[in-house]
């Protein structure tokens, strides 16, 4: 307990350092879950949010609590138009942008087989073209400026993978990818590029705003069962506990290509990395001989 609360203090103090800064926030998907929370966070440390949803009515309650810290804007990502419109009128309104956050998206569930093309593509359209629509209306505002910040929430699931939601966990490896090389890409513009990585966390994720069923099949019936059955006894994170780490993030001088939330990642992810290493190497002979 005395470490958690030493963690926790660290963490504050991080966050903390460049409050004196004030920062403009660009987020999608604000409505509700850690794109909510998060928007929050930033207008009641002082920051300005230009929070952005589907339905300007789900964030119109942040206008009336923020004022004018907050400019709402209806924002449907898998809209490329609409998507660099809204950016455009998010650097005018507050005369730059030093924080752009891609939160929306969401979970397709269903197993490979079940899952059809159309299923896919609409789940990509949000979680990958979307922000990368975003980000492409971004970065010429951004580069202008010779400076930014460019947020992706991805998952622990960019880094392994689970049944039942694999197409989900691949746009994640997709996202992951990407925002990789956008950080290398922009490094000399004075861009800086962080993928944050939750874990499991009691957030409206689980809600049928944020998951879409993919067609079932009887055969996966039992699998399924017994899988929703485990993830409803995995141990869950609470999401206001994490404004902190993005703050401490976003006001460092050199803040982190990754940033992992959540206690149980880093161990999953190493065992899972260390499986592949020694597969890999037990494979060695096989993988050198093929060179020619």
């Amino acid at each position: 307990m005395n470490e958690q609360k030493a963690m926790e203090g660290t963490l504050a103090a991080r966050s903390t350092a460049n409050t004196n800064n004030t920062k403009v926030w660009f987020i999608t998907g604000a409505s509700r879950g850690f794109g909510r929370i998060w928007a929050e966070a930033a207008l009641k440390r002082g920051d300005k949010v230009v929070a952005t949803a589907r339905k300007l009515e789900s964030i119109a309650a942040l206008k009336a609590q923020f004022g004018d810290n907050v400019l709402t804007l209806a924002l449907d990502v898998t809209n490329a138009a609409q998507a660099k419109e809204a950016v455009q009128q998010a650097h005018a309104h507050f005369g730059r942008l030093d924080i752009v956050l891609n939160n929306a998206g969401y979970s397709l569930v269903g197993t490979i087989e079940e899952a059809s093309a159309a299923d896919v593509k609409a789940m990509y359209d949000t979680n990958i073209f979307g922000a990368i629509s975003v980000i492409q209306a971004a970065l010429p505002l951004l580069r202008e400026q010779g400076y930014g910040h460019i947020l992706g929430t991805s998952s622990n699931l960019g880094h392994v993978t689970l049944p039942v939601i694999g197409y989900y966990a691949s746009s994640k490896w997709a996202f992951e990818a990407i925002h990789e090389s956008l950080a290398l890409e922009v490094k000399d513009f004075g861009i800086k590029v962080t993928i944050i990585e939750p874990g499991a966390y009691a957030t409206e994720f689980g809600s049928q705003e944020s998951l879409k069923f993919a067609a079932g099949m009887d055969v996966y019936g039992d699998f399924k069962n017994k899988f929703f059955e485990q993830l409803q006894n995995m141990e869950r994170g609470n999401p206001d506990a994490t404004p902190n780490a993005l703050f401490a993030a976003v006001d460092s001088e050199n803040p982190p290509l990754r940033l992992s939330l959540g206690s149980q990642n880093l161990a999953w992810v190493t065992d899972e990395y260390n499986k592949r290493l020694k597969e890999w190497e037990a494979w060695e002979d096989v993988a050198i001989a093929a060179q020619g």
